[in-house]
């Protein structure tokens, strides 16, 4: 459930016809949420909302795009959603893990306010177990992508263009027959069902993962979100694109490092 941020009085509910929504899975390496991380924070995007759930684990900490001593001690939750009309952008940033048992009806809720903002597509940024492939999955690039028949008729041609590669299904029983293949994204969290779900529901979604490990996710994070941009253009492509992004304060807590002061 959306709740619009409460500006000066005025909580009415932003716009978001057309607009194409952002979000991650919380996934393998965390890496869609680092790579929502970038966008955010280098496109400057304006926190407009909260998505009310009880399907996430409960959290609450300080702002993490931090600019300033100022705006350090704003508060953030599990859930929150950022906005930028001039590239008709919605990101939906998750925070916080799934409760057992809650990714279905986290879909069903989440599908039902696409339907409702009519937000033009859906975009989910996710990633998998690297060490999980079949053999035609080890071959090439590790980034892949999937859509639904809808969005499949739009910028099918554009996927091509870019040389992109879909998302293999592999054998449903692996040494015993490999004529029934099924999509199988281990790691990937909700991936598989609300990519299904929107299949079902006729929504717009593509799906954009990359296969990696556990560790230290942030050059994932970069590789996937300059995938992204190959497709949505958010920032100039340059030799070096990676350098264009900014990154956020809050991974200055990143593996080990002390607890700033302002939260306490």
């Amino acid at each position: 459930m959306f709740i619009p941020c409460d500006r000066g009085g005025d909580s009415a509910a932003p716009d978001f016809k057309g607009f194409t929504l952002l979000m991650p899975a919380v996934s393998v390496g965390n890496v869609g949420q680092l790579a929502i991380d970038l966008v955010i924070s280098t496109l400057d995007m304006t926190k407009v909302g909260y998505f009310y759930t009880d399907c996430l684990v409960p959290m609450v900490g300080n702002n993490p795009y931090a600019t300033a001593e100022e705006n350090s001690t704003e508060l953030s939750i599990n859930a929150e959603v950022y906005s930028l009309a001039s590239k008709k952008l919605v990101v939906l940033q998750i925070r916080s893990p799934f409760i057992k048992n809650k990714y279905r009806p986290f879909c069903e809720t989440l599908l039902s306010w696409v339907k409702s903002s009519r937000c033009a597509r859906v975009v989910l940024l996710s990633s998998s177990h690297a060490y999980q492939r079949d053999d035609e999955q080890l071959l090439g690039t590790p980034l892949r992508y999937l859509l639904t028949p809808d969005l499949e008729k739009a910028v099918g041609g554009c996927m091509k263009e870019l040389n992109w590669k879909e998302m293999e299904k592999v054998a449903a029983y692996p040494g015993i027959s490999n004529t029934d293949k099924v999509l199988h994204i281990p790691g990937g969290g909700i991936t598989k069902l609300l990519f299904t779900e929107s299949c079902s529901e006729g929504i717009q979604m593509a799906v954009l993962l990359k296969f990696c490990s556990e560790g230290d996710n942030i050059p994932d994070a970069f590789v996937l979100v300059n995938y992204l941009n190959e497709w949505l253009q958010l920032i100039k492509s340059e030799v070096n694109p990676s350098s264009q992004w900014k990154i956020p304060s809050s991974w200055r807590l990143l593996f080990g490092n002390g607890l700033p002061p302002a939260l306490f």
